[in-house]
């Protein structure tokens, strides 16, 4: 199949899926935002007040809603290599973005500076890499980013604080479900509705955080 058919099949796909038109309606930047809420709706993972951190946030749908619930009571911290298209608009619900490459020391650093002390009640991950379609190579780069998220939410969480990572089943998922098992109270395999049938991302919710010695 050439490109172009492929690309014109995807944006077929792509138009007709519910949760695509329904996050335009609701001037939503993305579909990924119904993944946010409908675990929120299930497991009451926000709340009024809260700091949240959200890496991997472009282009801007989970930090939309996690602003919504925390108000302005909470703060909301972003991250992302691409820029936010509606930053502004996010700006203006109190998110505050940090453009870069989680994966650069400097970058979490930044984002370290920003929080200036302030401890994280969630943590949340929707951090993918660019997929090749060659699982050998897609599946340790989307664990890589999964363990870069535990070791920030291992110096920035509050004791009983909460993470939701997104991580591909296959290598490496069972001993990093573990690892998370090993520093927080409960550790569940949720699959939102809005998460596409075929994809084998699936999101790890871990709570109550063990507190360890800050960093």
């Amino acid at each position: 199949m050439s490109h172009s058919k492929s690309s014109t099949r995807w944006l077929a796909r792509n138009n007709a899926d519910p949760y695509v038109r329904e996050a335009r309606a609701q001037g939503l930047p993305s579909r990924a935002a119904f993944k946010l809420e409908e675990i929120h709706q299930r497991d009451r993972l926000l709340r009024k007040g809260m700091t949240v951190v959200d890496l991997g946030a472009a282009p801007g749908g989970w930090s939309q809603v996690a602003a919504g619930v925390v108000g302005e009571s909470g703060r909301v911290f972003a991250l992302d290599l691409l820029p936010l298209p509606k930053q502004d608009e996010l700006a203006k619900l109190g998110v505050e973005f940090i453009q870069g490459d989680f994966r650069e020391a400097v970058i979490a650093e930044q984002l370290l500076a920003a929080l200036a002390g302030r401890r994280v009640d969630l943590l949340l991950s929707d951090m993918s890499p660019n997929l090749c379609g060659i699982p050998s190579v897609d599946q340790p780069r989307a664990m890589h980013l999964a363990e870069l998220a535990d070791e920030f939410a291992m110096r920035v969480l509050n004791p009983g604080a909460s993470m939701l990572v997104k991580v591909f089943q296959g290598s490496g998922f069972d001993a990093f479900h573990k690892q998370l098992q090993s520093h927080f109270g409960t550790v569940t395999i949720r699959k939102p509705k809005s998460s596409r049938p075929e994809s084998r991302e699936v999101y790890l919710l871990a709570r109550n955080f063990k507190s360890l010695s800050f960093v």
